[in-house]
């Protein structure tokens, strides 16, 4: 077995801010469950619990791109 669930297309998740994947469900100790990036490089992952894909999408919300151009935006 793998050792993780995916997440179904179907839920709406955002992808991990640092390397761009899916997230995956992992279980933890004692029957609890951990929303994670199936890249184990010290990304976020969600405290053990309930499935808390809520967490996942408040810490993987890009609020700011440094080298974003306005000009590119403007088209008249």
């Amino acid at each position: 077995m793998r050792g993780y669930i995916n997440i179904p297309k179907t839920i709406c998740c955002k992808f991990c801010r640092i390397c761009g994947a899916r997230p995956v469900i992992e279980p933890a100790a004692d029957g609890l469950y951990v929303v994670k990036c199936p890249n184990d490089n010290g990304h976020y992952q969600t405290r053990a619990g309930l499935i808390d894909i809520d967490d996942w999408n408040r810490n993987n919300t890009v609020t700011f791109i440094p080298d974003f151009d306005m000009k590119q935006q403007i088209s008249c």
